[in-house]
């Protein structure tokens, strides 16, 4: 019997070899905060870098990508589930008016596949370079027995930083803010169990080529999660006081999300009349034999992030999100006039907030 590391299924070298296929990718996120490089034992980050805040309050998030992985595996692409998994945890941040400064990642397989760890971390490394973050470590943990030769999951955590004056959240949202909604590039990366499982029923294969989905469509429902971060950054920079709340739209949907966000005693009705969801979702639903509105709760139907906002800036907000190429429109507004909250989502995630009821037929 052989008593030795590869004998059980652990391949060193082939971690080495991982590390060196991603290092210039990782290193392309490092400014000139970053200390060490890649490779040791933790990331080091100059937190003299917050010297010139007032009341610097740290942000952090942790997250992972979901059964989506499942789809990435099958069809054998896995450079976009990185910049899924930076969307996860970096829009995340952002939501409390935080700047990301650093990410760590974690990717645990059954086997060390060097090209295909590479490509993951490199997607993960292009997202942290587009949201200003940098990627300052990470591992790849082998765990022969207990996942397949062929299986993986990622998960990752980061830090930002806001100024404690500049802090969003329910405090500063008011009775006639604007809730302004910003386009989902699809499913993101939420409700993919639904998704396999819808499939699955049908025996509709990822690699199948269906005009409803465009082509393969494993390839549609890989589009990657859209990156918010950077033009909300740019927006709070621009008119600073204006956006009062931000909600990422994630697991629980659209009115959950928002719900979190918003302050006791508020309340919101969305339009479904002012977008029309993506067709992923409508062929998703039509395959179910279910509603758009029966997976509210499950999927982002073409809504990716909300911004709660003073009414007077709402138009100049939206202006800039679309000249940075983020769609965005006028869903609903904020009140606190006493209201029948019967069918409204009040609060989410154990947060006792406002309450959210999407109302209308969805725009064609």
């Amino acid at each position: 019997m052989t008593n030795s590391y590869a004998a059980a299924g652990v391949d060193t070298a082939a971690g080495d070899r991982a590390v060196e296929l991603m290092k210039t990718s990782v290193a392309a996120t490092h400014g000139a905060e970053v200390l060490g490089g890649v490779g040791g034992f933790a990331g080091l980050w100059d937190a003299s870098a917050l010297r010139d805040y007032r009341r610097p309050l740290l942000a952090s998030s942790t997250d992972g990508v979901g059964t989506k992985v499942a789809i990435a595996q099958a069809l054998d692409i896995h450079d976009t589930i990185g910049q899924d998994l930076v969307a996860m945890v970096v829009d995340d941040i952002v939501v409390v008016g935080a700047k990301p400064l650093f990410m760590t990642d974690y990717i645990a397989c059954g086997k060390v596949h060097p090209q295909r760890i590479a490509d993951i971390v490199r997607g993960i490394a292009e997202a942290c370079a587009a949201t200003g973050t940098a990627l300052v470590g990470g591992e790849t943990a082998e765990h022969p027995g207990l996942l397949g030769p062929d299986d993986y999951d990622v998960a990752g955590a980061a830090v930002g930083v806001v100024e404690a004056d500049d802090l969003l959240g329910p405090e500063r949202v008011q009775h006639g803010d604007v809730v302004i909604a910003m386009a989902s590039s699809g499913l993101h990366s939420n409700g993919f169990s639904l998704v396999r499982h819808i499939l699955s029923t049908k025996g509709i294969g990822y690699h199948d080529e269906l005009p409803e989905f465009s082509g393969v469509v494993g390839q549609t429902l890989l589009t990657p999660t859209a990156l918010y971060t950077a033009p909300l950054l740019d927006v709070l920079a621009e008119l600073p006081g204006a956006v009062h709340a931000l909600s990422h739209v994630t697991g629980g949907g659209i009115a959950a999300n928002l719900a979190r966000v918003l302050p006791v005693g508020s309340w919101v009705e969305l339009d479904r009349g002012s977008w029309s969801p993506p067709a992923v979702f409508r062929v998703l639903a039509d395959l179910a034999d279910d509603s758009l509105e029966s997976t509210e709760g499950t999927w982002n139907l073409g809504i990716g992030m909300l911004a709660v906002v003073a009414h007077d800036s709402a138009s100049s907000i939206i202006r800039a999100l679309e000249s940075r190429g983020v769609p965005a429109w006028v869903a609903g507004r904020v009140s606190t006039t006493a209201h029948d909250l019967a069918g409204f989502e009040q609060g989410a995630k154990g947060v006792d907030g406002g309450a959210v009821k999407l109302v209308g037929t969805y725009a064609v």
